[in-house]
């Protein structure tokens, strides 16, 4: 076999928010990754550390990526597709890059954090100081750093930030547990600074 056709078998690496949420995954987990995509996190979770992983996604293009890998996945709704699901019936609940398409994140996470122990979330941070330029300087609603996507292309998303998020995880009675900081892949040692320095922020919630 050639070295050509070796490499051309190889998954491609892991989004660097992922590896980060994969990182804070105890081998042997019960594992929901809602939204799960082309299933590469649920992979690499099933094989490096033996998560019993399942996953739910939207799009038939997505379910049918995670059935070529051997995942076990269903197709539906992300607002919708938790309801089925007995309390506690995960250890970790993942949600990746989602929450800004959501209509309802305030019931989504409440979901989460019902079907599992702990909920692991990513997503970008609009807080970072090269959107704040981009909207000072032209006007013009920013693109995040980590999610090259315009405001009119759909999935539609609402922008937020870093202080927007644990604010609202105040008022709802949520809790940040844990949280990784990263800055285009990065991981970044922000202290105070986090919501200007970052582009991607990955969360563990509890229940407070």
């Amino acid at each position: 076999m050639s070295m050509q056709s070796v490499v051309s078998t190889q998954s491609p690496p892991l989004r660097a928010d992922l590896l980060a949420i994969a990182d804070l995954i105890e081998p042997g987990a019960r594992v929901l990754d809602i939204g799960c995509g082309d299933g590469a996190l649920l992979e690499f979770l099933r094989d490096r550390k033996q998560v019993k992983g399942r996953g739910i996604e939207l799009t038939e293009a997505g379910v049918l990526a995670c059935v070529r890998r051997g995942l076990s996945v269903r197709q539906g709704n992300v607002q919708e597709g938790l309801a089925d699901y007995p309390d506690q019936s995960f250890d970790v609940v993942i949600l990746s890059q989602t929450l800004p398409f959501l209509d309802d994140p305030a019931m989504v996470l409440a979901e989460m954090l019902r079907v599992g122990r702990t909920a692991i979330v990513s997503f970008s941070n609009w807080g970072h100081w090269r959107c704040r330029l981009e909207l000072l300087f032209t006007g013009r609603i920013p693109v995040a750093v980590d999610l090259p996507q315009q405001w009119y292309e759909s999935p539609r998303r609402q922008p937020f930030s870093v202080t927007d998020f644990a604010r609202f995880c105040r008022k709802i009675g949520i809790t940040i547990d844990r949280q990784i900081y990263l800055n285009r892949g990065l991981r970044v040692r922000t202290g105070r600074f986090k919501n200007l320095l970052s582009t991607t922020a990955v969360f563990t919630l509890q229940r407070a």
